[in-house]
């Protein structure tokens, strides 16, 4: 199950687990659709593709909640 972290590494933006415009690479960094644009669709800590993320319905998060841990270092 994907960690759907709730923010943009780069920027801080809020990404929400269900909702759109959140990318990520194979290591689960998060970036949002700006920040992904802007790095050309590649991850600046592994070099990896940034993807569309999945979003993951509200009904879910009980069961499999989305991570709360910011990653966001400003």
């Amino acid at each position: 199950m994907l960690e759907m972290r709730p923010d943009c590494e780069r920027c801080g933006a809020d990404l929400p687990a269900e909702a759109p415009g959140a990318f990520i690479c194979s290591f689960e960094r998060t970036f949002c659709a700006e920040c992904a644009d802007a790095l050309d669709d590649l991850c600046p800590s592994c070099g990896g593709e940034l993807v569309d993320r999945p979003t993951r319905a509200k009904r879910h998060h009980a069961a499999g909640p989305p991570s709360t841990e910011r990653r966001f270092k400003a």
